[in-house]
């Protein structure tokens, strides 16, 4: 790095120069990119890496990289270093020799990469001084605009996952590519806490009343139950049973027992301290245990665990022998009803009493019981009308009334440029993604035709050593999670904003990701020891950025990177289960056939193993997942889990009349998968027609000129073959045809 600045800064560390020559050098820098020469223009891009990355040769502690780390990014940012490295990045997508060469290559290696390994710069949210903050702000606006290439930053990455999964270019680092991709959508579109702020605003605009809670802090203060034993617990708990039924004649007693002691040295109820001890979610058909734990049938032990804690399964808190267990008062959600609910309701309530219905009135009860009138207002106190049902409403109107209704304001927001610069493609951004998610699945098998994502981790040389491939078998892994990390956050991320900006955008991208096969794929992946995913130690915590630059390495045997790190946990992994869940939730809500291929999928053991994940988070959606379609897996199902029913009636929202928990009129309910998805696709062809498509306009509405002398000015292209054929057209079509003059006159 130094000899580029050979001629001035021999002599001096970067870290000692003034800004103004900072500056002058980054300005250096920013022409060098210019040059023709490619091995010169590289040198130079590794330079600008080596500034993002905190100039950590001359650093002495974590602190001070992380300092000129923050400083070097905001200053070659004002530099306008990035538009350069935006358009150098265009010229290696587009560069036909390295992907002719990668596609001939047998195997595709880490050297293929190594020109675009470069552009990915780390930049931080937060800033201390003014001019950074206003630098960031300008950034965001330039990054989520079409300023590049005519097409938002986001949109170009996403071609290159495309391009990518096409085969035509093996060689990009997809790893990176897909970071990248979710940094910038997080940056220009706004993380989860910018989500809720946004809901919050959008409800304002639409005179919609305020959100009953504030749901990322009702999810951190929720507490996770305890995960369901394996067989191997049941087997040691029955011994451990019966080792005390031998040893103390007066167990049941000692149970029942409101003393805090026992002189057998028991306590009582014992077992609610121990995790593992009573299993809440296995289904138990012997009375006499379940007269035996009456008290314990709601065992659900709970445990605070919001997300910044350190451990995801701490270990039991120990009780004083006097000590009660204290259980949440009331439920942590308000309920919800929607206005179709209470149509519903009304309907079926007239029918039965009064024999007439009123359709959509919900505000005439004459003629209806007192009870009936009372559970009405019930019902109105918690109607919830969220943002998709007003603009379902709207898009209504104006396919009704197209030239009445005005034209509609459209807010250039973020999320509308980026849903317009994807609407062309977006089939295929998400396909491709998916299969990336495939590849990357650690219960999928290597295919022969399966893409290959390993490009930009495997070296040109495979290991010689057990060290060396144990290295890189953990390297392998780690490359994986990120990518199902950044995979799930970024499908869950445009889920969620494409459903504030407008919900026929979601729903194009909900139905996309349905017909690429997402449910069975995000089952697919939990299909698989879940435990041992979130508890994986696939990381080197010696060899993390940048702790690996500033203190001495101490010496890789395979013992130690046998161990791992000392993380109980991998927060990594949890954070892609979570997003994959919420994922499947996002796309099976209110769509009964989608709920349904949850059932036909089997799903129901998969999510219960999932279960065993002691974080109330993942617990939740679970839940979720699971409460959707219980009415349809049979009274057996609902019966030997009524430890499962127990977790979804304490932790899932509530809405005050569906029958969740008993399916009588719905078991029969019709499965038309590809009518409700046509009607749905319907509704959003039409709107995509009536927002986007300009050239498809209906003739019908175009206005008409009916002035004699402009349509005969008209200038019209005629054929080839008509001209010549001129000749044959008149005598056919004018001097054959007797024509009535006078009644043309008239």
């Amino acid at each position: 790095f130094s000899s580029l600045f050979s001629c001035s800064v021999a002599e001096q560390k970067w870290t000692e120069l003034d800004a103004a020559q900072h500056r002058a050098h980054a300005m250096r820098l920013l022409d060098g990119l210019e040059v023709t020469a490619r091995e010169r223009r590289l040198k130079v891009a590794r330079a600008i890496l080596y500034l993002t990355q905190g100039s950590f040769g001359e650093c002495d502690s974590e602190a001070e990289v992380q300092h000129w780390m923050r400083y070097n990014v905001f200053l070659l940012l004002e530099a306008g270093t990035f538009t350069a490295l935006v358009e150098l990045l265009n010229m290696e997508i587009d560069n036909s020799a390295a992907c002719s060469s990668a596609v001939r290559k047998p195997a595709i290696s880490l050297a293929d990469s190594t020109d675009l390994r470069v552009e990915t710069i780390q930049r931080e949210d937060e800033a201390d001084r003014p001019e950074w903050r206003a630098s960031r702000e300008t950034f965001r606006t330039e990054l989520g605009s079409s300023l590049y290439n005519n097409e938002p930053i986001s949109v170009m990455l996403f071609g290159m996952v495309t391009k990518f999964c096409s085969g035509h270019a093996p060689h990009f680092p997809m790893k990176k590519v897909l970071l990248l991709l979710w940094k910038s959508i997080v940056f220009t579109l706004g993380g989860f806490e910018q989500l809720q702020t946004i809901k919050i605003r959008r409800r304002e605009g639409l005179g919609l009343p305020p959100l009953p809670e504030d749901s990322i802090r009702v999810i951190r203060n929720m507490r996770a139950a305890s995960p369901p034993a394996s067989a191997s617990d049941l087997i040691e708990q029955q011994q451990k049973r019966a080792r005390r039924e031998h040893k103390v004649p007066c167990l049941p007693a000692c149970y029942l027992c409101p003393a805090p002691s026992c002189p057998y040295g028991l306590i009582k109820q014992d077992n609610l301290d121990a995790f593992n001890e009573k299993d809440p979610y296995k289904a138990d058909d012997s009375r006499e245990e379940d007269e035996d734990s009456e008290e314990n049938d709601n065992a659900l032990e709970t445990e605070t665990f919001p997300l910044e804690r350190d451990e995801v399964m701490p270990p039991p808190i120990p009780h004083a022998p006097s000590e009660r267990i204290s259980f949440p008062k009331g439920l942590p959600w308000a309920p919800k009803v929607r206005e179709k609910d209470i149509e519903n309701f009304l309907e079926s309530s007239r029918s039965k009493f009064i024999g007439y219905t009123l359709g959509n009135d919900t505000d005439t009860v004459v003629g209806l019981p007192r009870p009936i009138h009372e559970s009405i207002r019930t019902l109105k106190q918690h109607k919830y009308i969220s943002i998709g049902e007003i603009q379902i409403r709207r898009e209504e109107e104006y396919q009704k009334t197209p030239l009445s209704g005005g034209e509609e304001e459209v807010e250039m927001s973020p999320t509308e440029l980026l849903y317009q610069g994807m609407l062309p493609s977006l089939p295929q951004y998400m396909i491709a993604l998916l299969k990336i998610l495939l590849a990357a699945a650690p219960t999928s098998k290597a295919k022969t035709d399966s893409i290959n994502i390993l490009a930009d981790v495997l070296p040109e040389e495979m290991p010689t050593t057990v060290l060396q491939s144990m290295k890189l078998g953990v390297d392998v892994n780690r490359h994986k999670e990120i990518i199902v990390k950044a995979i799930s956050t970024i499908l869950l991320l445009l889920l969620k904003h494409f459903k504030l900006n407008h919900i026929y955008q979601f729903e194009y991208m909900a139905q996309h990701l349905v017909f690429a096969n997402c449910i069975p794929l995000i089952l697919k992946f939990f299909n698989q020891n879940i435990m041992s995913y979130i508890t994986a130690k696939n990381s080197i915590s010696v060899l993390d950025f940048p702790h690996c630059v500033v203190h001495e390495l101490p010496e890789l045997t395979a013992e130690s990177l046998e161990a791992g790190d000392t993380n109980q946990f991998c927060w990594r992994n949890l954070f892609s289960c979570i997003n994959l869940l919420r994922t499947l939730n996002k796309l099976t809500k209110w769509k009964h056939s989608r709920t349904m291929m949850l059932v036909v999928f089997k799903s129901a053991p998969i999510l219960k193993r999932a279960l065993k994940v002691k974080q109330a988070m993942m617990q939740l959606y679970v839940l979720k997942l699971l409460k959707v379609q219980t009415k349809y897996l049979g009274r057996q199902w609902r019966k030997s889990n009524m430890k499962t029913m127990s977790a979804i009636y304490q932790k899932v929202r509530h809405r005050l009349n569906d029958d969740w928990a008993y399916g009588n009129d719905l078991d029969a309910r019709p499965w038309d998968f590809q009518a409700e998805e046509c009607a749905l696709r319907a509704s959003i062809e039409r709107f995509n027609s009536r927002r986007y498509d300009q050239t498809q306009s209906n003739p019908d509405f175009l206005p008409v000129d009916n002035c004699l002398q402009s349509v005969l000015g008209q200038r019209v292209e005629l054929p080839e073959d008509f001209q010549m054929n001129y000749d044959l057209w008149l005598e056919r079509e004018v001097f054959s045809k007797p024509i009535s003059w006078e009644e043309l006159l008239q």
